[in-house]
């Protein structure tokens, strides 16, 4: 687990702003000036994805490591 931190917090951190961009951009989450916006409605999904793939990495390096000490 000690090198799949590095992939799995930033993509935790990512994905999680994505969320909240998505919401905002499809004015599920209101009060922001990106609330209802199309462009944060875009940009959302593409932070998102790129922090799950992060994650995915990170869930991958973890497995490699423990099947290789074993």
């Amino acid at each position: 687990m000690k090198r799949s931190w590095p992939y799995l917090v930033p993509g935790v951190i990512l994905a999680l702003i994505g969320l909240v961009w998505t919401l905002q951009g499809m004015n599920v989450l209101r009060g922001s000036v990106m609330s209802g916006s199309p462009l944060w409605g875009t940009i959302g999904p593409i932070v998102l994805v790129i922090g799950v793939v992060l994650i995915v990495i990170g869930i991958v390096v973890a497995a490699r490591r423990r099947r290789a000490g074993s």
